[in-house]
């Protein structure tokens, strides 16, 4: 259906389209090797050793096709091998994700220690009108403003835990833009399903007045109404922003959050963010691994604080310490970086990720680990 769909919009932008063309293509590799290390109740509970050793090689191929005046096509291929000392590994898969119509995962080697997989990750058509522009196929469709979490984001959401993930999961998704005037736009988009009763759509509509942009959002989502708004702008020298949906059906629930930034100086840059899902549990013992491991939610509980710093020691190397705390259940997690820019298109990382929480917490349920990264751009 999809493919379809994309197939038509290309025929319907005319052939006359295809008297210009241009190509450019842009990548990159990245490899980190993890070392981890679990507490043994939770080793039990993964059915894995208290240490393990695992590494990510991931290939990431973009291609871009400049097609006439208007017309552009972009694809976004991944090849990732895995390496698990162990067969159980808490490192996610790629996997199609419930905003994703069509699977375009393949395995083509699938041990019990090693794994390669390709998979697509962004496929779409994008045609530019003068008042707006569409795009049809596999995209990410950027909502929201906040920097650790994203309420608003209904299509791409991502866990900050995940520290080896760089992109958003692509949606499947018809998405409109329609300029409106200075700073002003309408976004309409619709996320089909399998059962087209069952589809996603939504709208977003985008403003700017003195120094804030605000955006309401509306649509349904997983068969439930959903109402939000976001806002970013500057409070005298320091940013701060904001966004929260309400999302109704039999019973409803808040999600928001509030935060700020502010570079105190050239090299030395902080950030604070308060979560409130109102979708989480305040009890441990009722939280919802099921939809957690299926990627349907990325928390659990109820509040959230997350503060983040980084310092530039060297024009070449910034060091940075991320903090989030879980106040329902005390768990959390700190993670440190430090990052080297080896030249131009190379950088080396090296950091740590420090868990903490009793048994059943949520973050006590990740392994506290030590990876080194490299990155290479082309």
């Amino acid at each position: 259906m999809i493919f379809r769909i994309l197939v038509l919009t290309l025929l319907l932008s005319g052939t006359a389209v295809f008297a210009q063309f241009d190509f450019n293509f842009r990548g990159y590799v990245t490899d980190i090797p993890i070392y981890q290390s679990m507490d043994g109740q939770f080793g039990s509970f993964y059915d894995a050793p208290k240490n393990s050793f695992v590494n990510l090689t991931r290939l990431r191929l973009k291609p871009e096709f400049f097609i006439g005046n208007n017309l552009r096509f972009n694809l976004e291929y991944e090849i990732s091998a895995y390496y698990a000392g162990n067969v159980s590994s808490s490192l996610n898969e790629p996997a199609k994700t419930n905003r994703q119509l069509v699977d375009l995962i393949w395995k083509p080697v699938s041990e019990d220690h090693y794994n390669v997989i390709h998979f697509i990750d962004r496929l779409y058509f994008r045609y530019g009108f003068e008042f707006g522009n569409i795009i049809v196929g596999r995209q990410r469709i950027s909502w929201g403003a906040g920097r650790i979490w994203n309420p608003v984001d209904l299509f791409n959401p991502l866990n900050p835990i995940t520290f080896y993930k760089l992109e958003k999961d692509g949606a499947d998704a018809i998405s409109a833009l329609f300029y409106m005037g200075d700073f002003t736009d309408l976004n309409l988009v619709f996320n089909p399903s399998e059962k087209i009763g069952e589809s996603n759509f939504g709208f977003r509509f985008r403003t700017n007045y003195g120094e804030y942009d605000f955006s309401l959002i509306g649509g349904r989502f997983d068969n439930r109404k959903v109402i939000g708004a976001d806002f970013a702008g500057n409070l005298f020298d320091a940013g701060v922003r904001g966004e929260g949906i309400y999302s109704y059906r039999d019973s409803g629930y808040l999600k928001f959050i509030l935060g700020a930034d502010y570079q105190f100086s050239p090299k030395l840059y902080g950030l604070v963010e308060y979560h409130y899902n109102g979708e989480g549990k305040t009890d441990k013992e009722n939280y919802d691994l099921f939809r957690l491991l299926k990627g349907e939610i990325i928390n659990l509980s109820r509040h959230y604080l997350a503060v983040m710093t980084s310092y530039q020691i060297h024009p070449l190397t910034t060091i940075s310490l991320t903090t989030i705390r879980n106040f329902n259940d005390n768990s959390g997690y700190i993670m440190t970086n430090g990052v080297y820019s080896a030249s131009d298109n190379m950088s080396i990382s090296l950091g740590a990720l420090i868990t903490y929480g009793d048994f059943l917490s949520e973050f006590g349920y990740y392994p506290k680990a030590l990876f080194l990264q490299a990155d290479y751009y082309f």
